[in-house]
């Protein structure tokens, strides 16, 4: 086995199934580090980083952590804000995910779930990166699906985000989620064991 596992970075723009790819990945035995999760327990009642995020947004918080909705008012569509917000929170979800790899080092393969890679975080410290993709029009239907989505709202989350075909470009790895959940579940396992066995066969001992 190598060194350390071989590191996937998991992406993909909003309604393109990463959550329903990242179960399947979990389901083959693969850790993965969901960085939403991760947001949503150091936004969680208790949290250290709540008196932070208060100060810099202002009844955003309460006792049971942060109010959601109040915090997006505030940052949503307003990038200056955004950026104080990732300020706060990106040192926190940098931790969580080295206490990660301390736990999974000796995995041969692990995710990183990171939903907005080529937006915010970029691919360094990444072995590869895989992104979920599916024709517009599905992807379209999958998120006015979506409770209180409108289609102004969709507009302003796709400006925020890279466009689909600049991941696929950019991507070692596509996962098409706009054919049957077998066929990607499939295609999930096929990348799974190409990935391990590489990292396996990389191995120089």
């Amino acid at each position: 086995m190598s060194a350390r596992p071989f590191i996937l970075g998991l992406t993909g723009s909003i309604g393109m199934g990463k959550s329903a790819v990242a179960q399947m990945l979990r389901e083959l035995g693969v850790p993965v580090f969901d960085a939403d999760a991760a947001v949503h327990r150091l936004q969680a009642a208790g949290s250290a980083l709540l008196p932070a995020i208060e100060a810099e947004f202002p009844g955003s918080t309460g006792p049971d952590g942060v109010r959601r909705a109040e915090l997006g008012a505030q940052v949503f569509g307003d990038r200056a804000a955004l950026g104080r917000l990732e300020a706060i929170m990106h040192p926190a979800v940098a931790q969580a995910r080295v206490a990660f790899m301390q736990e999974h080092g000796d995995a041969p393969l692990v995710v990183f779930d990171i939903p907005l890679l080529y937006e915010r975080a970029g691919p360094e410290g990444l072995d590869a990166v895989a992104v979920v993709s599916a024709p517009a029009a599905m992807q379209r239907e999958r998120v006015m699906a979506r409770p209180g989505m409108t289609e102004e709202k969709f507009a302003q989350i796709l400006a925020l985000q890279v466009p689909d075909a600049q991941k696929r470009e950019r991507a070692d790895h596509v996962i098409d989620t706009g054919v049957t959940p077998g066929e990607t579940a499939r295609a999930v396992a096929a990348l799974v064991a190409a990935l391990r066995l590489k990292n396996h066969t990389a191995d120089p001992g």
